[in-house]
């Protein structure tokens, strides 16, 4: 991309995937830009897991009853979690770090899909945050905000149509004036 504007208009959300893998390149360069994300006081209250493998890929799929079922045709899921008690800002530190990782997705062609995890249930009626903790293993102290699906784009998307912008919701100066 050349200027940031096309970035924001050209990313969608994909929940389509090939079956092609993701080069260490840019896995790498994912995690750099998740690695990079602000936080609040440079705290850095997140922590990623990166799962590339297809089994554990289907498991996570089943994270939430509607919404994530595509998981398991992604290349690659990026878990973003953090430690609440590393900062009381963490759900919005952590919300940064899955953006940041969606736009350098698609700053490298890829495709890429947030699933909430917070506050979401399972089918049964598990937390979400529950289950994934039991299928990564992941110590008590963390919470899980999202999973970040990415792999090659499986289907087409028009860029964001700007006429769809909804101006009615900017108010200057201060609410309800035009």
């Amino acid at each position: 991309m050349e200027q940031f504007s096309d970035l924001i208009k050209n990313r969608r959300s994909m929940r389509k995937f090939t079956e092609q893998e993701l080069s260490q390149e840019e896995v790498v360069s994912l995690l750099k830009a998740a690695l990079m994300s602000p936080s609040s006081k440079r705290s850095n209250p997140w922590q990623f897991i990166v799962v590339d493998d297809k089994h554990t890929l289907e498991q996570l799929s089943h994270c939430k009853e509607m919404g994530a079922s595509f998981l398991k045709d992604a290349a690659l899921a990026i878990v973003v979690m953090a430690d609440p008690l590393a900062s009381d800002v963490w759900i919005e530190d952590a919300a940064i770090a899955s953006l940041m990782i969606q736009l350098q997705a698609e700053d490298l062609g890829l495709g890429s899909c947030w699933i909430q995890v917070r506050e979401r249930y399972t089918a049964t009626g598990m937390p979400s945050n529950e289950f994934v903790h039991g299928v990564l293993d992941i110590p008590l102290q963390l919470q899980v905000l999202s999973i970040v699906a990415v792999g090659h784009k499986g289907m087409e998307r028009k860029p964001f149509n700007e006429e769809h912008l909804q101006w009615e919701k900017v108010h200057l100066g201060k609410y309800g004036n035009e």
